[in-house]
């Protein structure tokens, strides 16, 4: 310990024998001195007396008598201090440990889970200045205060600042440096404890002043003073209030109220110049002051009269003996002065005095109040959180400072805040105070812990320009704030710029602007966009926006993904109610097998009105590669979508991967996928029976509704890898590459270059940052694509002898429409550059090439965005390799692929190649781009439903259009049926994916895999025209929106006839689907959860015809309704069968003996074959349960009745006589439920005229001709007539009502006038 020096007294004297290391640090000490302080010190005296001056200030701070440096601490400039220290530190000087533990104590106890601020030993001397000192650079007063060397300035807040401090050097003995968050810029200064100045400048000597007091300055604030009159004038008073640093327009004020000290009387100040803005940190409330030099001013904007200050302004502390208070009469020594008239008095805007608000639900409190800040909760939006349970918001003052001070466990004063009880349901916080321009905020003691700085942005804050744009009352903007703070959680990963995100730039309006500016117009009214500045500071009547609130009902939400999934998915599971997928007439009479069949595979739908508030849908576009469906992906969660478009024409835009899109016309389908074993349908209301239940969650809309907010900039791929891709077995010529600034890289006889020609080896280091940007790119045209499945592209591993492995993958069958193209960047390909001189070259066999392309991996991503007759680029970045496009067959199954294909190559997509959709075929102005020959051989035909019908047609793979109206879960036709084994095997290079997945197998697995779904498919809609497609349930998972009112282009579908007829189509291996349009909404809501939907051919009125139309063209029509005449009953069956089994069901137990079926529910049937003509032709119908009650006559109390006595006997059986009469026919006469059914059937009260909707029996053994004839026997009385006649239809019955007969009539007659006028 080196001997201290005495205090006071010369250089020489404190110097006197200093020891070696107090002579060193003392030398460090000077050398710093000149370095940092003299260039920037006011002038006067030379570097050595400064440095004088510093040594006796520390040796007076640190060692007080006894003189001693403090040769433990370092000097730090402003400029090593913001480069050098990352994290917040403190440092005390003058303090000793224990003082210093005694006040880290104190912190902790606040906020225990924080760390206190860590002492440092650095002196930090600068002068303080206000920005004046500033040199350059153009001079900033902005209010702030700065503390500043010959190395920088760094801003600095403090709890106490005098007038007489500004422009001098001081010692700062307790001070805290707090970075920002940001660790790339800079942070700020509070000075703990009072500077001690280095060269104090001697006290100004202040004569009597002659001032106003407010009562009599304020009758100045009342008159009308001529111009020429007006003076400057002195005013002393009481501070009373302080407003918070205001800047509107690009100039920066504040105001401050004198109140008398003896009366209530106040008068406004107005200070605007920039040399007086540091006054702001000066004025203490209560305390006395004097401000001298002012004018009196009417404001413009409001024309409210204050004092203003000029540039000769002072402001001094009030001291009663120096100043003399100066008459009225003195100061206006031109005359008297006129009082203002009530005429003259400046009007008020209308919109804040004579149109009065709507009566609020609440009305804010004014108070005060005192806390501690515990947590940050928005720094740009101004939220804090004060004492673990109040939000503090800031938001309606402009915190120009920066919110400097404002960290958690700063203390705070509140004066005159309102208080805001739940303004917003969904908000946190039951109480939130609210600082107006009226209000108060005082920082009262800094805060002791290391947390950093949160900067508020004073320009560029989205948040404030809304609230202050839109003048938006504090409910609204706390779900302005939620709303906001959400999108950033969700999308900033994406979108990638934070500030282009939040803030409104002058390029144009960010993202979150984009979504919420319409939002705010709809809901803010015009008239209410108004906020009065000067009148929320001035007025005697205060009114701002915190004064009156009501409890906000949010417009709309926007939820993560995951919540919005979460809720559809709760929201289905509470809304499931097995028994309402079914109709309960068809579902009583359903066996266990068919009823939980039925039930397997339903949905639900919902709207963004399905929530309330109302749901927006934001979300990324993204592909993805391992289910290859379209996603909206946001940080949280991801949902696959289906995207059309109105004109019909597929989605295929390719550009807007990655764009965030909003979407508020949407349809959200929740799948449910049921494994149940209900007995039949009594238990239908309880769930016990359910044994397993998934769900899989997706949404659907059109690509018209879609609000682009945010586009990716293009950016350069990484060039393709080994690893990249599956590999087929051989060498990976895309290595191989030509030189961009080579010779042979500008002549055109390269691009025909064979794979491998230009070597890696031949390439140089200037050719890699070529290669990094170049890219080679060629235009094609897909002719067909087929549809994902499990394919073994791939052959089986080494010593692997289970056979070939499985991958997801598709293909598709191209035609080139150009040569490959080499270009420097991406950015510089255009649009069909290659057509535009390329139409005399269009014969060359090599452009017009066909190729089959391979689609697996990360290149599934493209599946939903190619189709047929789109034309497309694929563009390979970082190649030079004119052969990439050429890859030679080297596979046994590649070869086998192509014979089958009828391609001359095939091409494996790397999984880092790009597609870009450029235009449709038939969009080219220029047709001859595509041969003639080569157009009729790829163009494939879409065929429409009637001709698919048609006996005539004799195609095998038929594509088509149509509009789905029934979606049943039925067994696979015999030959359908894919083995299960098969389609679970774990795919190679495929991980075993989530339940969450879009395409998890785990939805599948509760469908039985022997099963198909059935669509009935219309030719349009409300068309009675209708096509069955089956499709197995192991294609299901990737396929989406096959709803019923959905309109669907099916491609390459198997065309059959069953052994009954019908022609139906099944789903293959190289069929595919594109969602053409999407079921209308109003159908969706009213469809049957389980697959009908409510405008279908079953559900609505069909067409009338006349049974000879359909003798003539029976497949015309496959539903329909006809006006007849019930003419007898041919066959009557009432019956109960077993649910389980079918067997017999009598006297409440199964009949079944061999083996004997534990079953104890019984379903009821009931059968009924009728006779009906219209006299253009007779018809068989086939009547089922409920349809037999309703041919017979029966109530449903006398339909009850007959089934509980069939339940006893467990069936009857009644035919009538003649030829339709069913051998084996068993009655019994004693049975009085038989005899009466039988001479129901036979009496003349069922043949009446009737209107039966039926449709075609497509399980009869004989189909109809029109050629075909039949011999019938007619009597009339006593005679006997044998003539040909048609052969009789077979109709299943959809609905029988009861018709009047003088319609029928009137319908003959009609019908006999038009033929009659036709033979005529």
């Amino acid at each position: 310990m080196e001997t201290p020096g005495r205090p006071g007294g010369s250089r020489d004297v404190c110097m006197e024998e200093p020891g070696g290391a107090e002579q060193r640090w003392s030398r460090a000490a000077r050398a710093f001195v000149r370095e940092t302080l003299c260039p920037a010190g006011p002038g006067g005296g030379g570097p050595e007396q400064l440095a004088d001056s510093v040594m006796r200030c520390l040796r007076s701070t640190w060692g007080g008598r006894s003189g001693e440096l403090p040769l433990g601490y370092s000097f730090i400039s402003i400029s090593d201090l913001q480069c050098q220290q990352r994290t917040p530190c403190c440092s005390h000087m003058t303090w000793s440990t224990s003082d210093f533990k005694k006040w880290a104590h104190q912190g902790e106890v606040i906020l225990p889970k924080q760390c206190v601020l860590p002492r440092t030993h650095l002196i930090l001397i600068g002068y303080l200045t206000d920005g004046r000192r500033q040199k350059g650079k153009e001079k900033l007063m902005d209010g702030n205060l700065y503390v500043q060397d010959s190395t920088g300035s760094i801003p600095c807040e403090l709890l106490h600042f005098e007038s007489e401090w500004l422009e001098l050097l001081f010692l700062f003995p307790s001070w805290a440096y707090i970075p920002q968050t940001n660790q790339g810029s800079a942070g700020y200064v509070e000075i703990l404890a009072d500077p001690v100045p280095v060269d104090p400048r001697p006290e100004r000597v202040v004569d009597t002043i002659p001032v106003l007091y407010p009562p009599t300055a304020a009758q100045l604030l009342s008159m009308r003073v001529p111009r020429q009159k007006r003076a400057k004038l002195n005013v002393a008073g009481e501070l009373a209030r302080l407003s918070t640093l205001l800047c509107i327009h690009h100039k920066t004020f504040f105001f401050l109220f004198l109140k008398c000290f003896t009366s209530a009387a106040c008068v406004p100040v107005l200070v605007q110049k920039p040399p007086q803005l540091a006054w702001h940190h000066m004025l203490q409330l209560g305390h006395g002051y004097v401000l001298t030099a002012l004018s009196v001013s009417s404001l413009k904007a409001s024309g409210h009269k204050v004092f203003v200050t000029s540039f000769s302004s002072c402001l001094l502390p009030y001291c009663a003996e120096q100043v003399k208070e100066q008459p009225l009469e003195i100061v206006w020594q031109g005359g008297p002065i006129q009082p203002v008239s009530p005429e003259a008095a400046v009007h008020l805007p209308r919109e804040l005095t004579d149109e009065k608000l709507p009566v609020p639900a609440k009305e804010s409190k004014i108070l005060s109040y005192m806390g501690i800040i515990t947590r940050v909760l928005n720094a740009q939006a101004g939220l804090y959180e004060l004492d673990n349970k109040i939000c503090l918001c800031l938001a309606y003052q402009q915190l120009l400072n920066s919110a400097r001070g404002l960290r958690p466990g700063a203390c705070v004063e509140l004066r005159d805040v309102h208080l805001l009880q739940k303004p917003l349901a969904s908000f946190p916080f039951a109480v939130v105070l609210g600082a107006c321009l009226h209000s108060i905020v005082l920082l009262k003691g800094f805060s002791r812990l290391s947390t950093f700085h949160q900067p508020v942005a004073s320009s560029r804050n989205l948040y404030m320009q809304l609230l202050f744009q839109y003048n938006l009352g504090l409910p609204l903007y706390l779900w302005l704030v939620s709303l906001l703070e959400m999108l950033e959680q969700r999308f900033c990963c994406f979108v990638g710029r934070r500030r282009l995100f939040i803030r409104s730039v002058p390029q144009g309006p960010g993202v979150a602007e984009k979504f919420l500016v319409p939002i705010l117009n709809a809901v803010v009214p015009s008239k209410a966009r108004v906020r009065d500045v000067h009148h929320e500071i001035l007025a005697e009547m205060h009114h701002c926006p915190l004064q009156q609130y009501q409890p906000l009902e949010p417009p709309c939400q926007a939820p993560p993904l995951s919540l919005l999934r979460s809720v559809a998915e709760q929201r289905s599971k509470e809304a499931f109610n097995p028994s309402q997928l079914l109709s309960p007439l068809e579902a009583q009479h359903m066996g266990t097998q068919e009823l939980n069949r039925r039930l397997a595979w339903s949905y639900d739908t919902f709207s963004a009105k399905s929530f309330q508030p109302r749901m927006v849908l934001l979300g990324v576009l993204r592909a993805s590669c391992s289910s290859g469906s379209l996603q909206l992906r946001d940080k949280s969660a991801s949902i696959p979508c289906v995207i059309s478009r109105r004109d019909g024409s597929p989605f295929a835009d390719t550009a807007l991967i990655g764009s965030l899109l909003q979407v508020e016309t949407y349809q959200l389908v929740v799948e449910r996928f049921l494994q149940s074993d209900f007995p039949s349908w009594e238990q239908l209301w309880t769930l016990e029976h359910v044994r397993g239940r998934e769900t899989r969650l997706y949404v659907q809309f059109c690509f018209e509704d879609v609000q682009i907010l945010h586009t990716p900039e293009v950016q350069v791929q990484e060039g393709p890898t080994s690893s990249d891709s599956p590999s087929l077995g051989k060498k990976d010529v895309r290595s191989s590459k030509v030189e961009l600034g080579s010779p042979e890289a500008k002549l055109p006889k390269l691009e025909g270059t064979s794979p491998g020609a230009g070597s890696e080896e031949g390439c140089d280091r200037g050719q890699s940052s070529a290669r990094e940007t170049s890219c080679m790119s060629r235009l094609f045209l897909v002719t067909q694509k087929e549809g994902l499945m499990s394919r073994n592209y791939l052959p089986a591993a080494e010593g692997d002898g289970e056979g070939q492995e499985l991958q997801l993958s598709f293909q598709a069958t191209i035609l080139w429409v150009d040569k490959p193209q080499l270009w420097g960047h991406p950015r510089e390909i255009g649009n069909l550059p290659e057509l535009e001189q390329t139409n005399h070259q269009r014969e060359d066999s090599e452009a017009q090439q066909r190729v089959l392309l391979l689609f697996m991996g990360r290149s599934l991503r493209w599946f939903p965005f190619l189709h047929p007759d789109g034309l497309y680029r694929l563009i390979v970045p970082q190649c030079l390799d004119f052969g990439v496009f050429e890859q030679p067959c080297l596979s046994p199954l590649q070869g086998r692929l192509l014979n089958q294909s009828g391609c001359p190559s095939c091409l494996l997509v790397s999984a880092t190649w790009h597609l870009q959709h450029e235009t449709w075929i038939s969009c080219l102005a220029q047709p001859q781009v595509i041969p003639g020959s080569e157009r009729a051989g790829m163009r494939q035909t879409v065929f429409s439903i009637p001709e698919l019908l048609s006996s005539s047609f004799t195609g095998s793979l038929v594509s088509f259009s149509g509009e789905i109206v029934e979606r049943t879960l039925c067994a696979s036709p015999g030959n359908e049926k894919l083995s299960a084994p098969c389609s679970k095997r774990r795919q190679k290079g495929q991980h075993v994916p989530a339940s969450g997945d879009a395409w998890s197998p785990l939805h599948w697995t509760l469908l039985p895999w022997d099963h198909s779904v059935k669509l009935s498919v219309s030719a349009a809609p409300g068309s009675s025209v209708v096509l069955d497609v089956y499709i197995a349930v192991a294609y299901l998972q990737h396929l989406w929106g096959l709803l019923p009112g959905a309109k669907i282009l099916f491609q390459n579908l198997q065309r059959k006839i069953s052994r009954f007829h019908n022609v139906y189509c099944t789903y293959i291996a190289s069929s595919c689907i594109s969602i053409l349009a999407l079921p209308p909404p109003c159908l969706l809501l009213s469809s049957n959860p389980a697959g009908i939907a409510s405008k279908s051919p079953a559900a609505t009125s069909p067409s009338l015809v006349f049974l000879s139309k359909l003798l003539l063209q029976p497949h015309s029509l496959s539903q329909g309704q006809i006006l007849c005449h019930l003419s007898c009953v041919l066959a009557l069956s009432l019956q109960w069968i077993c649910s389980v089994c079918s067997s017999i069901f009598r006297e409440g137990r199964c009949s079944r003996h061999s083996p004997p079926c534990p079953s104890q529910t019984g379903v009821s049937q009931a059968s009924a074959k009728i006779l009906v003509e219209d006299g253009t032709g007779e018809a068989l119908v086939l009547c089922k349960n409920q349809q037999v009650a309703a041919v017979l006559g029966l109530s449903p109390v006398e339909w009850k009745a007959v089934q509980s006595n069939v339940q006893r006997r467990g069936s009857i059986f009644i035919q009538h006589g003649g030829a339709n009469a069913r051998p084996g026919c068993v009655e019994e006469p004693e049975d009085l439920v038989t005899c009466y059914l039988k001479s129901l059937c036979r009496s003349h009260a069922i043949c009446r005229p009737i209107l039966l909707a039926f449709s075609l029996d497509k399980k009869s053994s004989k189909i109809s001709q029109p050629d075909s004839q039949q011999l019938r026997r007619f009597l009339c009385g006593e005679m006997e007539f044998v003539s040909r006649v048609g052969a009789r239809l077979s109709l299943t019955c959809l609905n029988i009502q009861e018709a009047d007969p003088k319609v029928l009539c009137g319908l003959s007659s009609k019908r006999i006038k038009t033929l009659i006028g036709h033979s005529a």
